[in-house]
C-alpha cells in the first residue's frame, strides 16, 4: 500500500509505504533506484515510520513520481534477490543490507516476519537446532554476518561542547565585537573587563550544566546482563554481547532477555514486556506460528524481545535479531532522529537580543554621524560609539539568566529533581499539556490485590490493609476470606524466602500479589506450605484456563486447590463456602458471583476465581472432581500514592493532563477515570493502534480532544507529542521505559524516572525525578513559573537601567554637552548596579497564587509592548534626573571630570534603587503585602557601598576617571539618585488605579 501523506511544499512529496516498515533492504533499494532519475534530487526513507520523503525538480510531474515509486516497490516485492542484482556493484552499503536473510516464498516479504514462520523453518534457515544449538564455526559466521549484540549508546555532549554552548548568545557576541574594537582603538583595559564579564558567564553556565550531566550519567546501570544459551549441545552462560543470531536462549523465571528471538518451545512461558510495550500484565508465549503478517508487536505471542523479563514458566527461543536490529535498537535509532525543540526562554531571549542589536545599531550610527558632522575626529567618535554599544548591551543579562536558572537547578536538586539543562527549568513553568506514561510512572508496575469477594462480603485492600466498607479489618478476618487466601497461597508457584524477619517473594507478578495478600492477612506462608506439602501441579492450558495443585492434608484425604478464570472455576463448583458453612451453590449465588466478576472486570481488574475440594489419595484427576467455591480476587497495577492529588493540582494550575499507555482501552479508561484526568468533563479515550495509517491532519484533530491514549507504540507516543506541539502546546512527557525514549526527547520537557527508569529514558530526558515521585514535579513547575517571572523582573530592571544610559549618552551628545560617561564607567554601572540587584530580583520568593494561575502563552514575548512603554518611561525619569545633575555640574565646572562624576554617581544610585520598584508591576514599594526579599536588601546595600567606594578609594577613582565631590555636589547627586524611585513608584500606582 502506498499513500501520499504530504504535498503542501512544492518540490517535496512524502509517502507512506506499508512494506517499508522495518525493511532495511527496501529502504536501500528505494534510495538507490530513485536517485537515478535526474529529476529527483534526494530521497530519504525511514524503516521506523514507513515514510519516504522525495525532493524533486518542481517542473517534474508528481504523478510520475507516484507511479515510479509504485513500480519500484512491486519489483522489489516480486523478487528481492533480483532487485539486489540490479543494484550498482559499487553500492556496498546496499549490498551489505541485502546480505541479510530474504525469502521469496513468503510473498516477497523480508524475513522480519518471523512470527508467521513455523519453528522448524526458522531453525533450518538460521542453521540452528533444538538439540545442539550452534556450532563454533556457525557462531563465528553469524557474528560476521549480523554483527555483535550491542546497542549504540545515546550520544552525550562533550565538556568542550557544553562550554562552547555558553557563548552562543547575541549579547555575548556584541560584547565580543565591542572588546575587539576596543583593542584596535587602544582600549585594552576596556577589552579585558568585557572579556572578564563574558568569561564569568561561561564558567557559571558550564559548571552548572556539566554537574547535571555527570549526576544523570551516574544513574546508569552498570550491571552487564548475561544469558544462558545452548551451543554444541551444552548450556553455557555468556555475556549479552557474545550472543549471536541463531543462538538458542534457555529461558526460566527471572531471565533477562538479551536479544529478539522466536519462541521454539514453551511450557507456560510468560514475560513482562511493559518496558517495551507498556503492557502491565505478563504475556503468555507460545511456539506456534501466527497467521497474520501484520500482527502488532504486542500481540506477537511467539516472539520475545530484548530488554524484557521472563516472569514464569520455561522455554527455548532462537535469536533472530541482535544489536541495532532488535526492537530496542530500532527505538534507539528513532531516538537519534528525534530533534529536541528550541525552548521558549531561548526564543524569548533571542528576540530581546535582536531588538537590542537593532537599537544599538541605530543609536550608534546616529551618534557617530552626528559627531562627524560636528567636526569630531573619526577615532573619537568610534570610541563614543563603542561606549554606546556597551551601554546598549545588558552585560548582566546572560549572567542573571544563567545564574537564576542554575539556582533553580540547585533548588530542585534538594527536592531530588535533576535537571539536565538550565533552560528546562524555565520551560517547566510554561508547560500547558502534561503527558503521563501509565506503567511505571502513574502506576507502580507491580500487580497488587485490591478487592476480594468471598461468601457475601466484599473486602477492599489498600497498602496491605483489609477494609470492609470504610472500617479496617483487624485480626477478625472472615473465615471464608481466610480460606480463600490459604488456597491462593497454596495454588501458587512463587518462591517465598524469609530474611531478617521479612519475606522475599520471587515469581510472576500475579502470583506474587497473592502471596503478599496472604502476608497482609497474617498468614505464615512457609508454615502453611509446610503443613500442606505439594504433591502435583497441573498448569493452565489453552483448553483449561485454570491451575490445580494437589497437597497433603490431615488424615487419608488430599487437598486439591483450584484457581483460574472465574467462570471456568465457577463451572466446576457445586458448593459454596459462606458464613462459615459449606452449602450448595444456588442459581442466585451464581448470579451474584457473575455480577461481581463483571463489576471487577469493568474496573479493569484482573480477576481470578478460587475453590478447593478434599479427595481420597487414590481418586482420579481434577477433571472428575466437584469443587467448593471460595471467592474472587481482583488485582491491578495500582496507581502510585499521591498521583491523583497531583493531577488535581495540575488542573488547578491550568495544565491539561493526558495519559499514554500500551494497555488495553478498558484498563486505560479505568485508570484515567480514577485519576480524574478529564477534570470533571466526560473522559475521552482513543485507541492508538491505527495511528500509523492515519492522516496527520486527522491525528492533530484527535489529540486535542483525547484525555487517554491506549494501545500505543513508541512511534505512536512520538506522533502524539509532536501533534500536540503542532497544535501550539508546550508539552511535557513523563516516562520510564525504553518505549518512551523518542517521545521524551521530542517533548519540550522530557521527564524520566530516576529509580525505576531505563538508561534510554534517562539519557534523553531533560528532567530526572530521582525518587519516581510526581509530587516533586509540582514543585518543579511552581519553581519554573516563579523563575520565569523573576527573569522578567530582572530583564525589566536591566532594560530600564541600560535604556537610561543610552538616553543619557544620546541626549548629551545631541545637545552638544560632550560625553557624560566613558566606556569604563558604563561597564562599572552595568556590572555593579545591574548584576547584584538583578540576581537578587531573580531570587524573589514565589507568589502565593502562582499555582492558581494558568500557564503563560508560549507565544507571548518575555517583554511585551506595554512593558517597553513602562521601561521607556522609567528610564526617561532616571535619565532626566541624571541629566539635571550633569547640567548642574556642567554649568558650575564646565565640561570635564567633575560634571561627569555627578552624572555617574546620580545615574548609578538611581539604577540601584530602581530594583525596589521592579519587584512588582502592580504593588507599591510601601505595600504591606510585599514579601521580604533579604537578598535584594543585601544587594542594594552592597551595591550602594561599592558605589561609595568609587569616591573613597583613590586607585578605583582614578581607574574610572572620577573627580572628588564636595558636600553640596554629594547632596545634589543623592537627590538626583533618590528622586526617580519615588516618581516611578507614583507613576506605577497611578497606572494601577487607572486600570
Amino acid at each position: 500500500m502506498i499513500a501520499e501523506i504530504h504535498n503542501a511544499v512544492k518540490g517535496r512529496r512524502r509517502y507512506k509505504l506499508t512494506a517499508l516498515y522495518r525493511c532495511e533492504a527496501l529502504k536501500n533499494f528505494l534510495e538507490t533506484t530513485l536517485v537515478r532519475n535526474g529529476k529527483i534530487k534526494a530521497v530519504s526513507a525511514s524503516v521506523l515510520t514507513g515514510n519516504v520523503l522525495i525532493v524533486y525538480d518542481e517542473s517534474y510531474d508528481s504523478r510520475t513520481i507516484f507511479h515510479s515509486l509504485e513500480k519500484i516497490v512491486q519489483e522489489f516485492l516480486l523478487d528481492p534477490n533480483r532487485a539486489l542484482i540490479a543494484l550498482q556493484p559499487e553500492n556496498d552499503r546496499c549490498k551489505k543490507a541485502f546480505a541479510g536473510p530474504v525469502m521469496s516464498d513468503l510473498a516477497g516479504e523480508p524475513l522480519q516476519q518471523w512470527h508467521v514462520m513455523e519453528q522448524e523453518q526458522v531453525l533450518s534457515f538460521l542453521g540452528s537446532s533444538l538439540e545442539s544449538g550452534l556450532s563454533r564455526e556457525s557462531v563465528e559466521a553469524s557474528a560476521h554476518k549480523y554483527g555483535i549484540n550491542a546497542v549504540p549508546e545515546a550520544e552525550v555532549r562533550s565538556k568542550l561542547e557544553i562550554f562552547l554552548d555558553q557563548f552562543k548568545s547575541l549579547p555575548v557576541a556584541l560584547l565580543g565585537v565591542a572588546a575587539g574594537i576596543s583593542v584596535l582603538t587602544a582600549g585594552v583595559i576596556d577589552a579585558v573587563v568585557i572579556a572578564a564579564v563574558v568569561g564569568i558567564n561561561g564558567i557559571v553556565g558550564y559548571y552548572t550544566e556539566s554537574r547535571a550531566e555527570e549526576t544523570i550519567r551516574a544513574l546508569r546501570h552498570f550491571v552487564q546482563p548475561s544469558a544462558k544459551v545452548l551451543r554444541e549441545g551444552i548450556v553455557t552462560e555468556l555475556s549479552a554481547a557474545e550472543v549471536v543470531v541463531g543462538d538458542i536462549l534457555v529461558l526460566k523465571p527471572g531471565t533477562y532477555v538479551v536479544a529478539d528471538a522466536r519462541v521454539v518451545h514453551s511450557n507456560n512461558l510468560s514475560l513482562d514486556e511493559s518496558i517495551l510495550t507498556g503492557e502491565s500484565m505478563p504475556v503468555m508465549k507460545t511456539a506456534e506460528a501466527l497467521q497474520q503478517k501484520d500482527t502488532a508487536l504486542g500481540d506477537r505471542i511467539n516472539m520475545i524481545y530484548g530488554g524484557t523479563l521472563v516472569t514464569g514458566g520455561l522455554g527455548l527461543a532462537v535469536v533472530v535479531a541482535v544489536g541495532p536490529m532488535t526492537e530496542i535498537g530500532r527505538i534507539q535509532s528513532l531516538v537519534a532522529t528525534s530533534a529536541p525543540p528550541e525552548t521558549p526562554i531561548e526564543r524569548q531571549l533571542e528576540q530581546i537580543g535582536n531588538q537590542l542589536v537593532l537599537l544599538s545599531a541605530v543609536v550608534c550610527g546616529v551618534v557617530f554621524l552626528m559627531g562627524l558632522l560636528r567636526g569630531n575626529s573619526f577615532i573619537q567618535m568610534l570610541k563614543s560609539s563603542i561606549s554606546l554599544a556597551v551601554a546598549a548591551v545588558p552585560e548582566g543579562l546572560p549572567t542573571v539568566a544563567t545564574t537564576t536558572l542554575a539556582l533553580g537547578v540547585g533548588s530542585m536538586r534538594q527536592h531530588q529533581v535533576l535537571v539536565r539543562n538550565l533552560e528546562a527549568v524555565c520551560t517547566l513553568g510554561s508547560v500547558e499539556t502534561l503527558c503521563f506514561d501509565k506503567t511505571g510512572t502513574v502506576t507502580v508496575n507491580e500487580m497488587s490485590v485490591v478487592r476480594v469477594y468471598s461468601g457475601s462480603q466484599q473486602v477492599s485492600v489498600s497498602d496491605g490493609t483489609l477494609f470492609v466498607g470504610d472500617k479496617p479489618v483487624d485480626d477478625n478476618i472472615p473465615e471464608e476470606v481466610l480460606k480463600l487466601v490459604h488456597i491462593c497461597a497454596l495454588c501458587n508457584e512463587s518462591e517465598v524466602i524469609r530474611k531478617n524477619g521479612t519475606f522475599i517473594v520471587n515469581g510472576t507478578s500475579t502470583e506474587n500479589a497473592l502471596i503478599h495478600l496472604a502476608i497482609a492477612c497474617g498468614v505464615d506462608v512457609q508454615e502453611l506450605r509446610g503443613r500442606h506439602p505439594i504433591l502435583n501441579t497441573r498448569h493452565r492450558a489453552e483448553d483449561r484456563q485454570f491451575m490445580t495443585t494437589l497437597h497433603e492434608n490431615h488424615g487419608e484425604q488430599h487437598l486439591l486447590a483450584l484457581k483460574g478464570s472465574p467462570l471456568e472455576v465457577l463451572h466446576k463448583c457445586k458448593y459454596i463456602f459462606k458464613d462459615g458453612y459449606m452449602s450448595e451453590l444456588t442459581d442466585e449465588d451464581q448470579e451474584l458471583i457473575e455480577a461481581e466478576n463483571d463489576s471487577m472486570a469493568g474496573d479493569a481488574l484482573r480477576v481470578l476465581g478460587a475453590g478447593f475440594t478434599l479427595q481420597a489419595s487414590d481418586e482420579g484427576s481434577d477433571e472428575d472432581q466437584t469443587f467448593t467455591w471460595l471467592g474472587l480476587v481482583g488485582m491491578a497495577d495500582p496507581v502510585r500514592r499521591g498521583v491523583k492529588e497531583c493531577v488535581q493540582v495540575f488542573h488547578q494550575a491550568g495544565l491539561e493532563t493526558v495519559m499514554i499507555t500500551g494497555d488495553q482501552s478498558q484498563t486505560a479508561y479505568a485508570v484515567g477515570r480514577q485519576l480524574g484526568l478529564a477534570n470533571g468533563n466526560p473522559l475521552e479515550i482513543l485507541d492508538s493502534s491505527h495511528l500509523n495509517t492515519a492522516d496527520p491532519q486527522v491525528i492533530n484533530a484527535l489529540v486535542k480532544k483525547a484525555h487517554v491514549f491506549a494501545r500505543v507504540s513508541p512511534s505512536n507516543k512520538l506522533q502524539i507529542v509532536q501533534a500536540l506541539q503542532n497544535a501550539g502546546k508546550i508539552v511535557a512527557m513523563t516516562g520510564d521505559g525504553i518505549n518512551d525514549g523518542p517521545a521524551l526527547k521530542a517533548a519540550d520537557v522530557g521527564i524520566a524516572m530516576g529509580r525505576g527508569g531505563t538508561d534510554v529514558a534517562r539519557e534523553v530526558a531533560d528532567v530526572i525525578l530521582e525518587q519516581d515521585d510526581l509530587e516533586t514535579l509540582i514543585i518543579a513547575i511552581r519553581d519554573g513559573r516563579t523563575i520565569y517571572l523573576n527573569i522578567r523582573k530582572s530583564l525589566h530592571y536591566l532594560l530600564a537601567t541600560n535604556f537610561s544610559e543610552i538616553q543619557l549618552m544620546f541626549t548629551a551628545t545631541a545637545l552638544g554637552l560632550s560625553h557624560p560617561l566613558n566606556a569604563m564607567q558604563l561597564l562599572w554601572i552595568n556590572l555593579i548596579s545591574d548584576v547584584f540587584p538583578g540576581l537578587a530580583l531573580a531570587m524573589d520568593p514565589s507568589e502565593p497564587d502562582i499555582m492558581d494561575q494558568p500557564p503563560r502563552d508560549p507565544d507571548e514575548s518575555i517583554a511585551k509592548i506595554q512593558d517597553f512603554k513602562r521601561i521607556t518611561a522609567e528610564s526617561a525619569v532616571m535619565t532626566a534626573s541624571s541629566l539635571a545633575a550633569y547640567a548642574y555640574g556642567f554649568m558650575r565646572y564646565g565640561a570635564g571630570m567633575q560634571a561627569g562624576t555627578l552624572a555617574f554617581q546620580s545615574l548609578t544610585g538611581a539604577q540601584i534603587l530602581h530594583a525596589l520598584n521592579c519587584r512588582s508591576e502592580t504593588r507599591s514599594i510601601f505595600d504591606d503585602e510585599n514579601q521580604p526579599n533579604r537578598y535584594l536588601s543585601t544587594a542594594v546595600t552592597v551595591s550602594l557601598g561599592l558605589q561609595a567606594a568609587t569616591q573613597l578609594i583613590p586607585g578605583l577613582r582614578s581607574l574610572l576617571g572620577l573627580a572628588p565631590l564636595t558636600l553640596i555636589d554629594g547632596l545634589v547627586a543623592t537627590a538626583a539618585a533618590t528622586a526617580p524611585l519615588f516618581i516611578n513608584n507614583a507613576m506605577k500606582k497611578r497606572q494601577v488605579d487607572q486600570a
